[in-house]
């Protein structure tokens, strides 16, 4: 019996989770979730090791795994993984994760594609929000003291506006959900239009990447949630802002390299588009002398829109499932396809 047990536990898949400080932001330090949802799984827990690596840990932990869940992997860690089979990532873009070591070595990558779709989702309403009620005045006025009531403001309502949105993945269809429910007329633009995570969502139009300056010069407001690639730097430059109406607002909580960021700058202060809701920007932190920081018609947030209470649960529940495909030999969710380059 001892043998039967000795045997069972060598032919565990061996997973390592790397916790480093660069990962530490506030919900992150906790990655009891992955235990749980492994320990929970009656399917998973007697054919898993998990084993947790901080900083100094992570070099020796990581020689014999076969799956890595991390934030990020160095080239120093991809040499030290001599049994690694799959890198599940946490994060949902890997335009700086996929680097050339971590390809030479023929592995699954997977991401966190979709674990933050709500709260994405929920950031970029709150900007539209936040201009349709001119919330940016009203919150200077607060600061100054000011009643403002009798201020002349030129109001906008939601209903039968429409959102553009640009990339229909799980943070679209997220978007899309919750713009029906304040009577926006949806529509978007999609690489792959015969491809869908959600078909019960429903849109007002569907257009080909080709088709996306006519998409632009019908929406109100105009929501980026397309990975970044190669194809997709500075897709916004002057040519396509010029597509946007001049009472448009831009929002963008993908990848900053998306949008040509001095192009932007002079649409804004030209009048070539009404305003911008940005989470993330070509340099991070954000330049303290960028003419960003002083417009009156831009929200800026540091990078933050990803954030939720929820993200390890998630991840977790998305890992657990990932895990039993792979022991079984299934195709695995969120695969990282290097032709897309997501």
């Amino acid at each position: 019996m001892a043998g039967m047990r000795t045997n069972r536990m060598m032919n565990k898949t061996k997973v390592v989770v790397l916790i480093a400080p660069e990962d530490a932001v506030p919900f992150r330090e906790n990655a009891s979730p992955f235990q749980e949802a492994i320990e929970g799984n009656s399917g998973l827990r007697d054919r898993v090791e998990l084993r947790f690596a901080r900083a100094e840990e992570r070099i020796e932990a990581i020689k014999d795994a076969e799956v890595v869940v991390c934030g990020k992997l160095s080239p120093e860690l991809i040499a030290s993984a001599s049994n690694l089979r799959w890198v599940s990532f946490w994060i949902a873009g890997l335009d700086k994760q996929v680097t050339p070591e971590l390809k030479a070595r023929n592995v699954f990558i997977t991401n966190a594609s979709g674990v933050h779709a709500p709260n994405i989702a929920e950031q970029i309403i709150t900007y539209i929000l936040m201009f349709t009620r001119r919330m940016p005045y009203y919150m200077r006025a607060q600061m100054a003291r000011e009643w403002a009531h009798d201020q002349i403001i030129s109001f906008e309502e939601l209903t039968g506006k429409t959102i553009g949105i640009v990339g229909l993945g799980r943070v679209g269809e997220a978007l899309a959900v919750r713009a029906g429910s304040f009577g926006l007329r949806v529509i978007a633009a999609k690489r792959d239009v015969s491809s869908r995570h959600d078909q019960s969502i429903i849109l007002d139009a569907l257009y080909r990447p080709e088709q996306l300056p006519e998409m632009l010069s019908k929406s109100d407001h105009v929501c980026i949630t397309m990975p970044y690639t190669p194809e997709t730097h500075h897709l916004f430059d002057e040519g396509m802002l010029a597509h946007l109406k001049e009472s448009a607002y831009l929002y963008n909580a993908s990848r900053g390299k998306i949008i040509n960021e001095q192009a932007l700058i002079a649409a804004l202060k030209k009048g070539k588009l009404r305003g911008a809701g940005l989470d993330v920007f070509e340099t991070e932190p954000l330049s303290t002398d960028s003419h960003l920081w002083e417009m009156e018609n831009v929200i800026i947030t540091p990078h933050v829109a990803g954030f939720t209470p929820h993200y390890f649960a998630r991840t977790a529940a998305l890992l657990a499932d990932n895990l039993e495909r792979f022991i079984e030999g299934r195709p695995l969710k969120n695969l990282y396809d290097p032709q897309r380059g997501y």
